[in-house]
């Protein structure tokens, strides 16, 4: 009786509850990231990169522009919301070079940081909603920047900047995978139209040297990110079945993850069956999937800007064919062996006594044969794993030593397109101090779990 009248008391408020939510949901911006780190972890980012430069830095966000589809959803550039926490349009930074040791100024006695936002237009948040603008009474305490200019006026700061500083720094282009480019080359472009007499400095390593290391913060939104997958592979396994389409298994990994407060998949969704397996990127998602065929399942979910990027390997009629176990196994084996050496100060190189790449590609070169008795070696054509971050592909060096702190895929694989025989394995871990945690552990990899799994999802299925 007092559960029912307490009940009843709690039903009463839900619907001032929820008028209190829509009231202050107006004022929630709509571009913002759900969750982000305080503003004092994105001020000490900056301090870091400071004392490691002698000039101005200048970075861009994006425009909002880069993209004219409808579908469009605005997403920063990564490296300028390292920097700041600002997941909205036309933004810019002007940070200034640490003092040095005793000194309370130097050439310029203005702020010594700048963020540059667009000025307020209550007509276009009719269409896009409520953003941050320079005026806004409490800028300062939601952005952490003591100093918030109109972005029209960065051009004057810069060219002011340039009177008393010969060169300032910035990510300069490059064309590699997920570079930038041209994003880059046009704030370089900018620079030069505004101060051509200045020297550009490139600071594309220091950046990249700071985003390696993750902070607490960044690590909860990798745990998040890295949860929401396995809920939906674990959701994959249990629907998998002969008949169903690619697309219909990556629709409910991604309605899993959106239900549970992801923003986007940290990439396309590669669900390959059959000789789609052995494609790395496969993105069609058209095959009907049919009994007999193997699977990979290559999703990975984002949380509040940060990836995560996990692979499993079923077999469409929930048991593996003695041959796709064989290969399954060897696949796992490799990523064992990695395992039981992974700790800081190995590396992903591709040869060395602390390549943990060349550890896996040994133990698959072997074990096992193709159907011609060559080795399995020459289908593993990928590397062993990257960083992961704020991008799927997060800045790192393969060839450093691993350090604690950083967040990696382990990832072997072995693809034969002749027997349309392909699988991977990958899993995301954290290096610690003395050795790794293995952030996706919750989601079986062992080939008799999983069938175990599929077994009983399919005997559910039929008392339905």
């Amino acid at each position: 009786m007092k559960l029912a009248t307490e009940f009843k008391s709690i039903a009463a408020r839900v619907p001032l509850l929820v008028l209190i939510l829509v009231c202050a949901s107006a004022n929630l911006l709509a571009q913002q990231r759900r969750e982000r780190e305080p503003n004092e972890t994105y001020a000490a980012r900056r301090a870091r990169l400071a004392a490691q430069v002698d000039c101005p830095v200048i970075l861009w966000g994006l425009t909002g522009r880069e993209e004219f589809s409808q579908a469009y959803i605005f997403a920063q550039e990564d490296n300028f919301y390292y920097f700041t926490g600002h997941n909205e349009e036309e933004a810019g930074v002007i940070m200034l070079p640490a003092l040095k040791g005793g000194q309370s100024h130097d050439v310029w006695d203005g702020p010594r940081e700048l963020l540059f936002l667009p000025a307020k237009d209550p007509q276009k948040e009719k269409w896009n909603g409520v953003r941050l603008s320079p005026n806004d009474p409490d800028i300062s305490a939601r952005t952490g920047f003591a100093s918030v200019q109109p972005f029209s006026e960065m051009r004057a700061y810069v060219e002011k900047l340039a009177k008393l500083y010969p060169s300032f720094s910035t990510i300069l282009p490059y064309e590699k995978e997920n570079g930038g480019y041209p994003h880059e080359k046009a704030v370089v472009d900018w620079l030069q139209l505004a101060v051509p007499q200045a020297k550009l400095k490139d600071i594309r390593g220091i950046v990249e040297s700071l985003r390696t290391i993750k902070s607490p913060g960044e690590i909860v939104f990798l745990r998040k990110a890295i949860d929401l997958s396995l809920d939906a592979h674990f959701e994959a396994m249990k629907m998998m079945r002969p008949g169903l389409y690619e697309y219909q298994v990556a629709a409910k990994l991604v309605e899993i993850h959106a239900m549970g407060g992801s923003e986007a998949e940290g990439y396309a969704p590669i669900v390959g069956a059959g000789p789609n397996a052995t494609v790395l990127h496969y993105d069609k998602l058209a095959r009907k999937i049919a009994d007999g065929d193997i699977v990979v399942l290559d999703v990975g979910a984002q949380f509040s800007g940060y990836s995560s990027d996990i692979t499993r390997t079923l077999p469409a009629n929930g048991k593996f064919t003695p041959r796709q176990r064989e290969i399954y196994g060897v696949v796992l084996g490799a990523q064992n062996a990695v395992f039981a050496a992974l700790k800081p100060g190995m590396n992903f190189c591709k040869s060395g006594d602390k390549s943990l790449y060349k550890i896996s590609y040994d133990y698959i070169n072997t074990h096992g044969k193709d159907l011609h008795g060559k080795k399995l070696g020459q289908y593993y054509i990928h590397g062993l794993g990257h960083n992961i971050g704020l991008d799927v592909h997060d800045p790192g060096e393969y060839c450093k030593p691993l350090e604690p702190g950083m967040v990696v895929t382990v990832e072997p694989g072995i693809y034969i397109p002749e027997e349309n025989l392909g699988v991977r394995i990958e899993d995301d871990v954290l290096i610690t101090d003395t050795g790794f945690e293995l952030l996706s552990k919750r989601l079986p990899r062992d080939p008799a779990e999983i069938e175990k799994i599929m077994a009983e999802a399919a005997r559910s299925r039929a008392r339905e």
